[in-house]
C-alpha cells in the first residue's frame, strides 16, 4: 500500500475528507495520512481509539511520534492527556488504551537509527503566540521565545507555532517541513485549510500563507522527510517478526 509516498511534491490533505478505517484491534481506527507498506508500514496516520479500547502490547522496533489531539491517551508508563507529545525509539515497548477514549497523530518507522530519544512532554502554553518570525543563513526557521520547542536534537526541530488572525505566516524550509492544523486555519495561494488538515512540502519549499480570521495554531516538524539513516523495515520484515 502507498499514500502520499511522493517526498518530491508538495501535499496538502484535509483530514474531514479521509474515511476511518478499522484496525485488526476493535475499538482502533485509522485515518491514512501517508503510508508505505501493509500492516507493518512507515504510517503517518490520525488514529481513534474507542472508551474502554486497548490495543495488544508491542514494541516499535521503527520508533513511534505520538501527539495527543483529544481525549486521554495511556500506557502502563502512565497518563498523556490532550496536548501530549511523545516519542517513543527504536526497541521501545508498550500497551496502549484509552479508558475514555482518545485521538492520537501518529508516525511510525521514521526515527533514524540511532536515535534513542524517549520523551513525554505536555504542551504548556497553548495559547503564545507569535510576534516575529527569525530565519537565519541556515534556511531553517527558529522558533522565537513565543513557539514552544517540543523537541530539537540537530537532526529535526519539532515546535507548537501560533500565529493571530490573518498574519502572514513565511516559513523557510532548508530539510524538509510537515504540518498538522490544530486549529484556525491557513490560506494557501487560493485554498484555506482547516483545523486537522496535514501539509508536507519538500525541501526547498517555502511555506507562505496566511493565518485564518481566528488565527491559527499548528504542530511542525522540520527534517528530512525521509531520514537517509531511517530505521530499516525491510530487513525487519525478513525476519518475519509479527505487527508493532
Amino acid at each position: 500500500m502507498k499514500i502520499n509516498s511522493n517526498f518530491t511534491a508538495p501535499i496538502h490533505v484535509q483530514l474531514a475528507d479521509l474515511d476511518w478505517i478499522s484496525s485488526p484491534t476493535a475499538g482502533v481506527d485509522r485515518k491514512m495520512i501517508y503510508r508505505e507498506g501493509d500492516e507493518v508500514a512507515r504510517a503517518t496516520s490520525i488514529v481513534r481509539y474507542a472508551p474502554g479500547s486497548t490495543f495488544p502490547a508491542h514494541t516499535h522496533a521503527g520508533g513511534e511520534e505520538i501527539l495527543v489531539l483529544d481525549g486521554v491517551f495511556q500506557d502502563e508508563h502512565g497518563d498523556y492527556p490532550k496536548g501530549s507529545y511523545l516519542r517513543n525509539p527504536p526497541g521501545s515497548r508498550h500497551r496502549p488504551a484509552a479508558l475514555s477514549g482518545c485521538t492520537i497523530f501518529v508516525k511510525l518507522w521514521q526515527f533514524r537509527a540511532d536515535d534513542q530519544a524517549q520523551i513525554a512532554a505536555i504542551a504548556t502554553h497553548p495559547q503564545r503566540t507569535i510576534a516575529s518570525i527569525k530565519n537565519s543563513n541556515d534556511g531553517i526557521h527558529h522558533p522565537t521565545a513565543d513557539a514552544e520547542t517540543l523537541f530539537s536534537d540537530g537532526h529535526e526541530i519539532v515546535t507548537l507555532e501560533n500565529y493571530p488572525p490573518d498574519s502572514p505566516i513565511n516559513i523557510a524550509n532548508a530539510r524538509g517541513l510537515e504540518i498538522l492544523i490544530l486549529s484556525g486555519a491557513i490560506k494557501i495561494d487560493h485554498h484555506t485549510l482547516e483545523s486537522l488538515s496535514w501539509i508536507r512540502l519538500p525541501a526547498g519549499t517555502a511555506l507562505q500563507g496566511t493565518a485564518g480570521s481566528s488565527g491559527t495554531r499548528f504542530w511542525m516538524k522540520q527534517a528530512p522527510l525521509q531520514h537517509p539513516d531511517i530505521c530499516d523495515i525491510a530487513s525487519y520484515l525478513q525476519q518475519g517478526q509479527h505487527p508493532s
